[in-house]
């Protein structure tokens, strides 16, 4: 028997009960609620105690959490090191500072200092020691809940600490801690650690981190990190000056050209395709990331031209006006549309959006065609096609269908690339009794000459092309590149027998087309042409100019800009502009999965307009996960976080605080400012990120840029809560303009961001602008300082808040509004149709990339979804398919689908209950029993779908 006596919002009873829930041997907890009068405190006298079996008493929170959650051996120490921390420092300190009447300056001080200790000790790490949950994280996390909680507290201690707020609510919605709080309410701030202080009332003051005495004139230093003498006094020199001593921004020009002398940013975003919507993976790896460099540029007064379109030719598109019932023409022009309203959502601010379904592709088109031609680098070759003669036309792979030639499978509905019965890939000609997907009729063998590009003859060309150019790419296109090269080029078809794309320009050859990864590229100069008339400036330079190209994509993209586009402009041997930079992304994933239109998994273009967050929101998000070194993922929870951290309590915080106070207490106008040597540090601290600032962009490391924004407000919000202006205004008049210089110099930061903020927020940056009466200010890499930006006197705006929270209650809405749409029918049964498209679209995705190169690496994992899709796929046609619009029979042995429906519910919670366990780290003894339960209801539910249930292994694996 094990009681818990406590006395009500106690938060170091939290950490008993959730201790409980990640026990091993979790035991029934026997809550008794003490009554304490303020005058004496009945038995137990501290609070809480934990009493097993009516002999042993655990009056130590932490003790008694150790109990019951004890920590491992390999993690005892640090463990331990933090629970001793918790329970001398930061426990204390919060009971002192926030449940006490009589506060003590001295003790709030070193909360603050406790706090940021652990923000560092969070840093880039989930949990506090090792990958699972421990004893100590429970202790602290519990101990912090009544904090965290409050709006009020949270801002004024937790404002500029988001790895804590990020960790808390990672914990926050493990079902362990859920439970705790469900079952042990607690009065949020004050009241809580009133409680506490009075359930251990029996404490002493908290041991400090320094006994030192803080003097007042020293005490808003404390935080302040070490700068050098010459940054100081760069910092000093750089404030004497005002924003009219630095040259101007340039007027964004109707069109833009390169100038001879001046820096020329020439940027390019992989053409999206024309037949889908893009999802947020897509954005983020190719036209939001151009457009924040692309914005940067121009912040710099670098000439800078961005275009992009839309890739409009190809079978993909006649596939998709089949599906639909429309012209090629008809497809492309309402894509088009809404690839165009989404970019405009999502502010991306192009010179130029353009399309290759153009005269001008044509003609530039075949012009690099014959260029080649002519130049040696083009051969014909005979290839065997089907051919339908009812529609007078040669079948791509996915217009032909029949049986499948793999032996041992009778399936009769294969594709010409894949047959989505047995899984494997399959050649057109080698169908049984082919059809055409069109009309129906069986097509005929015939052979066909096409062109080829010899990009063997071109190998040497770009060898000594990719030594000169790959050092500004990104790490993963130099491997790229160098993993096909290594190989050895190949030749490469280039024509098709199709109908939608550019004619070949040769009799004999003039009822072909050009293919899409020829044509694709080309995109660029006729977009630029559909620009300006002065295209050629950008893509031959005129003499004494150099034009840098920034192509942005992700990293499946990079083979035809690294090695197939470079060799047709070499090839070409005009002089053209080639890539100098490829800035390529690795792919962003959605939740844990994929995204998928077809099954309604993940966030379209289309579907963030209509969550009601910002496209601003979106933007600083995805570029905060950009996907640069690694694969990462998009999560509703930590999308959250970063709004309600990073947005919310630090950056919206800091300007907010300040503005409003100069609102309040100035009447909207800046003070006057004296800087003291603990200012110009700041302004040192903040030159320093804007360098880093500018060195990320420079590179295109936009992740990274980001951050720096986020450090200069985590420094301002840091000296104003350090000096407390608030406080100053109420004392002397040496206070009070000390009060004001605290807050011009915060003024004169949020200017500084609004300008940072412009690539990745431009809205934001525009709203804070007008609250600040200023406008955007040039960006010099070669001389970087801070200025007086808004001096003594400068009116400002009115002030609002730029960010608004992200209610947990509207994550969960949005988490189950993209989470998919279920596959089963009202009854049960799963449409194998559309299992059998998911199938497909994986398969030809595979069969692509291994046309592309040998690389493992590149498609296997591709392979393994392929295979997972497949028995899925298995599954589903045992059932047979469904009928009478989705209303399935009884299945054979008798089981409704109601039942089935209800199994797999029931199946579906088991399995959420062992990852929870397993993911909290419970012991084996644990999870294994609910493992048991889990197989056991799987084999009902194979059972009442007429499967055989699946054999269990034994402890070595074997049946």
């Amino acid at each position: 028997m094990v009681k818990l006596y406590t006395n009500r919002s106690n938060p170091a009873a939290l950490k008993l009960i959730i201790a409980n829930n990640f026990s091993s041997a979790k035991v029934k907890l026997d809550i008794t609620i003490v009554n304490l009068d303020g005058r004496t405190i009945s038995e137990p006298k501290f609070l809480p105690t934990l009493e097993i079996n009516n002999v042993q008493s655990i009056f130590m929170p932490n003790a008694g959490a150790s109990y019951l959650f004890p920590a491992s051996e390999s993690n005892f120490f640090p463990v331990n090191e933090l629970l001793e921390w918790e329970a001398t420092i930061l426990s204390p300190c919060l009971a002192y500072t926030l449940g006490n009447s009589a506060k003590n300056e001295k003790i709030r001080n070193n909360l603050l200092i406790a706090l940021r200790k652990l923000n560092t000790v969070l840093e880039n790490k989930k949990n506090l020691v090792g990958d699972s949950v421990t004893v100590a994280d429970v202790a602290i996390w519990s101990c912090l809940y009544p904090l965290v909680k409050c709006d009020k507290l949270s801002k004024d201690y937790l404002s500029d600490l988001p790895n804590i707020n990020g960790w808390f609510l990672r914990l926050e919605n493990e079902v362990q801690f859920k439970d705790a709080v469900a079952e042990f309410k607690i009065e949020i701030g004050q009241t809580a650690y009133t409680a506490l202080l009075a359930g251990a009332r029996y404490l002493a003051p908290p041991l400090l981190a320094s006994d030192a005495p803080i003097k007042e004139k020293e005490s808003p230093q404390h935080h302040i990190e070490a700068v050098t003498s010459e940054e100081l006094l760069a910092a000093k020199k750089a404030w004497k000056k005002n924003i009219t001593q630095l040259p101007a921004l340039k007027d964004q020009k109707n069109i833009v050209v390169p100038t001879p002398g001046e820096k020329n940013i020439l940027i390019t975003s992989a053409l999206p395709y024309v037949n889908n919507v893009p999802h947020l993976g897509n954005i983020i790896g190719c036209v939001l990331s151009a457009d924040v460099f692309a914005r940067f540029s121009r912040l710099c007064n670098y000439n800078t031209l961005y275009i992009c379109g839309t890739d409009e030719y190809g079978t993909a598109t006649e596939t998709k006006a089949l599906e639909e019932g429309l012209s090629c023409k008809a497809i492309c022009d309402k894509y088009f549309s809404i690839h165009d309203n989404i970019y405009k959502w999502f502010n991306i601010s192009f010179n130029y959006f353009g399309r290759t379904s153009t005269p001008q592709q044509t003609e530039i088109c075949q012009d690099m065609f014959l260029q080649l031609n002519s130049n040696g680098f083009m051969f014909t070759q005979c290839v065997e096609q089907l051919h339908c003669e009812k529609c007078d036309r040669y079948l791509a792979d996915r217009f032909v269908e029949g049986g499948c030639p793999n032996i041992g499978c009778n399936y009769q509905d294969a594709r010409g690339d894949q047959c989505d019965g047995c899984g494997k890939l399959v050649n057109a000609v080698e169908l049984k009794n082919p059809r055409c997907k069109i009309c129906g009729q069986t097509p005929k063998l015939k052979t066909s000459n096409q062109f080829f590009i010899d990009l063997p003859k071109l190998e040497p060309l770009l060898h000594h092309w990719i030594k000169i150019s790959s050092p500004g790419w990104s790490n993963n296109a130099q491997v790229i590149a160098r993993s096909w090269i290594k190989e050895g080029l190949k030749p490469r078809c280039i024509t098709r027998d199709l109908k939608w794309g550019v004619p070949v320009p040769l009799d004999g050859f003039r009822d072909k087309v050009f293919y899409v990864w020829f044509d694709a590229p080309i995109g660029y100069l006729s977009i630029s042409k559909a620009y300006t008339k002065d295209f050629l400036k950008w893509w031959i330079p005129e003499r004494g100019t150099e034009v840098a190209l920034y192509q942005f994509m992700a990293k499946d993209n990079v083979p035809f800009h690294s090695v197939l586009f470079p060799c047709m402009l070499l090839g070409a041997n005009r002089g053209y502009t080639t890539v100098s930079h490829i800035m390529a992304t690795e792919y962003l994933n959605y939740e844990s999965g994929k995204f998928s239109k077809s099954r309604g998994v993940g966030v379209f273009g289309t579907d963030a307009q209509d969550t009601g967050i910002p496209s601003d929101v979106w933007r600083f998000y995805l570029l905060y996960i950009r996907p640069e070194s690694q694969d990462s993922s998009f999560s509703w929870d930590d999308l959250a976080t970063k709004n309600n951290s990073e947005l919310l309590n630090n950056l919206g915080n800091f300007i907010n605080r300040a503005l409003v106070f100069a609102k309040n207490n100035f009447n909207r106008t800046v003070p006057e400012i004296k800087p003291t040597e603990e200012d110009y540090t700041l302004l040192a601290l903040c030159t320093r990120e804007l360098k880093g600032y500018v060195a990320a962009l420079e590179k295109a490391k936009l992740r990274d840029g980001i951050r720096h924004i986020l450090s200069i407000s985590r420094h301002g919000n840091q000296y104003m809560q350090a000096n407390q202006p608030w406080v100053l205004l109420k004392g002397s008049d040496d206070e009070k303009i000390r009060a004001g210089a605290v807050i011009g110099i915060c003024c004169n930061l949020a200017c500084l961001l609004a300008t940072l903020l412009q690539p990745y927020m431009p809205d934001t940056s525009a709203s804070l602008h007008k609250q600040l009466n200023s406008s955007d200010i040039l960006i010099t890499p070669s001389n970087l300082e801070i200025v007086t930006y808004l001096p003594a006197g400068h009116k400002l705006g009115e002030p609002f808040p730029l960010f608004a929270k992200i209610e947990l209650t509207r994550v969960e809405e949005l988490k189950k509004k993209f989470a998919g749409k279920q596959e089963e029918k009202e009854n049960g049964k799963v449409d194998v149709k559309v299992i059998e498209a998911e199938v497909a679209k994986q398969a030809e995705k595979v069969r692509a990339l291994k046309a592309k190169t040998t690389d493992k690496l590149v498609w296997k994992p591709e392979i393994d979804i392929l295979l997972s899709l497949k028995k899925k796929l298995e599954a589903a046609q045992k059932n047979g398919p469904v009928v009478n619009g989705g209303q399935s029979p009884v299945v054979k042995n008798g089981v409704s689908p109601d039942e089935i429906k209800k199994l797999e519910e029931e199946v579906a919670k088991q399995g959420l209950i062992v990852r929870k366990l397993k993911e909290g780290g419970s012991d084996k003894s644990i999870w294994q029993p609910e493992v048991q339960k889990l197989l056991s209801l799987k084999n009902q539910l194979q059972l009442a779908a007429g499967e055989s249930p699946s054999p269990q292994k034994n402890k070595k694996g074997k049946k």
